[in-house]
């Protein structure tokens, strides 16, 4: 009987430590097809650099439908953050899917590899290319408009966003690949509490550099990959959170990037919060921050986002 107990005990231990400690990585598949869920790979083969074959070396895209009759049009690519270690896959990636899809959004959350695993920039820059470039190259396939393609991050997504929307690449109309053809360049940015100055030398605040041990690259890193030094005026438009309380990035570094907007002359919005700790999402229940996603709709609303795309308007299921 006591073997019998060790034993459930040991099951139950497993089970909680399985679901405390989730993967940060998703598995390609359509097992939640019934859902309207289903994740794909970005590459059919090895993605470039790749070290192994785990899924911690596969690049995704999770795909969440809009509700039938509900589309707009409209596209989403949601980059969780997490430091470059983990991805917050749920407090910055499903819940933020569900917000979107609710508004008429297809929506695509990019698992993209971490640096943690060995891969430092810019192979997630890679990574986010590539899924800016699938969703452009199949728009028809998911029924939305091309020049109608949002990516939203948060923290380090905020970061690998913002160097998207500042180092895009042209498509290659040349390229055996059709993917590869197309742009990379989001036609709108959300960013939300970013991780501007990650890579920096400076360890007051949270450093890319430290963290992973390539202090002796930094200031190369630096010139290489911080977003508001590339910023030109084909910068898509771009809406920014952050919350002045902000410990862990300091609220000097969104506004550096936003600076660099106005300068560029690139229609911004900047929302600063007075309270509010890193990694808020979409409010957590506070009164004031639980506002913020309202900004958001009118932003996108604004910008005509949230209307139904007549072209795209037949091809809809």
């Amino acid at each position: 009987m006591k073997q019998f107990l060790a034993f459930l005990a040991a099951g139950f231990l497993s089970i909680t430590a399985a679901h405390a400690q989730p993967s940060s990585c998703a598995v390609p598949g359509t097992d939640n097809a019934f859902l309207g869920i289903q994740t794909i790979r970005l590459w059919p083969g090895p993605a470039p650099q790749a070290k192994g074959d785990t899924c911690n070396d596969i690049p995704t895209l999770t795909i969440f439908d809009p509700h039938p009759g509900t589309a707009t049009g409209s596209a989403v690519i949601i980059f969780p953050g997490g430091a470059y270690a983990h991805l917050a896959g749920n407090l910055e990636g499903r819940q933020f899917a569900d917000w979107f899809t609710a508004r008429g959004f297809r929506a695509f959350i990019l698992s993209y590899r971490l640096s943690s695993n060995g891969y430092l920039l810019p192979v997630p820059l890679i990574d986010a290319r590539r899924a800016i470039q699938t969703v452009r190259a199949r728009a028809a396939d998911y029924h939305i408009a091309p020049d109608r393609i949002v990516v939203i991050g948060f923290s380090a997504g905020g970061h690998l966003a913002a160097l998207a929307g500042t180092q895009f690449v042209a498509g290659n109309p040349d390229a055996e690949d059709p993917i590869d053809r197309a742009s990379s360049r989001p036609d709108y940015l959300v960013l939300g509490y970013p991780w501007i100055g990650a890579i920096s030398s400076d360890t007051s605040h949270l450093s890319y550099c430290k963290l992973f041990n390539v202090m002796d690259q930094c200031e190369a890193l630096r010139k290489a990959y911080s977003p508001d030094l590339f910023v030109t005026r084909e910068t898509p438009p771009t809406f920014i959170y952050h919350t002045f309380d902000d410990q862990t990035v300091p609220i000097e570094q969104s506004l550096r990037f936003y600076e660099a907007l106005v300068k560029a002359g690139v229609q911004s919005e900047y929302h600063v919060f007075a309270h509010g700790a890193h990694g808020s999402g979409l409010g957590k229940g506070d009164p004031a921050l639980d506002q913020w996603p309202n900004l958001l709709e009118n932003w996108l609303r604004e910008k005509g986002l949230l209307t139904v795309d007549k072209a795209t308007a037949g091809t809809r299921p």
